[in-house]
């Protein structure tokens, strides 16, 4: 087995676990007598290789050592607990059916213009791009006035009872001088 210890080092090593030393003070022991930088790691491999005991470890060198004290154990109160159900165990709602609604749809031929073909006055209602990678296009038709869509896609939008006005109201402004 190919090793850089020198015989010297694993001697010394054997010396030193009869002695009954750990590895780590070994490992500090063997740096200082020969000049190198062996880890503590390094130590125990090199022992368990060689097939060395581990450090003699009577009952006085474990007695130095305290003990550590039992931890008390936590009184365990038995409280009722709320009974979680998780989210996916939960029952459906069951609904009732009701009708479905009719939609409501204008009589509009749409130019199907793309985003950068619309200018500034035409419709920007949406169409397509329910499918997968298929084209979004706009109506194109002359918007009404203040908004975005054309008359029947306006309407096609809003619920046809509001107003489309908005409520005004009077607004009073009073001067204050500042001193």
């Amino acid at each position: 087995m190919q090793s850089s210890w020198d015989a010297k080092h694993s001697a010394a090593l054997r010396e030193y676990l009869t002695s009954g030393m750990s590895y780590s003070e070994i490992a500090d022991a063997l740096n200082t007598k020969f000049g190198t930088a062996y880890s503590r790691s390094a130590v125990i491999g090199r022992a368990k290789r060689l097939g060395y005991p581990g450090p003699d470890r009577s009952t006085d060198s474990l007695q130095r050592w305290p003990k550590r004290p039992r931890k008390a154990r936590a009184s365990r109160l038995q409280q009722p607990r709320e009974r979680h159900v998780p989210e996916f165990m939960r029952p459906m709602p069951v609904f009732e059916r009701t009708e479905t609604a009719k939609l409501r749809c204008v009589e509009v031929a749409p130019r199907h213009l793309s985003l950068f073909d619309l200018e500034p006055g035409d419709c920007r209602y949406p169409y397509g791009g329910d499918e997968e990678g298929e084209a979004i296009t706009f109506c194109g038709h002359p918007q009404r006035e203040g908004l975005s869509y054309c008359a029947p896609h306006f309407h096609l939008t809003r619920n046809p009872d509001i107003r489309l006005e908005r409520a005004g109201g009077t607004v009073s402004i009073r001067l204050v001088e500042v001193a």
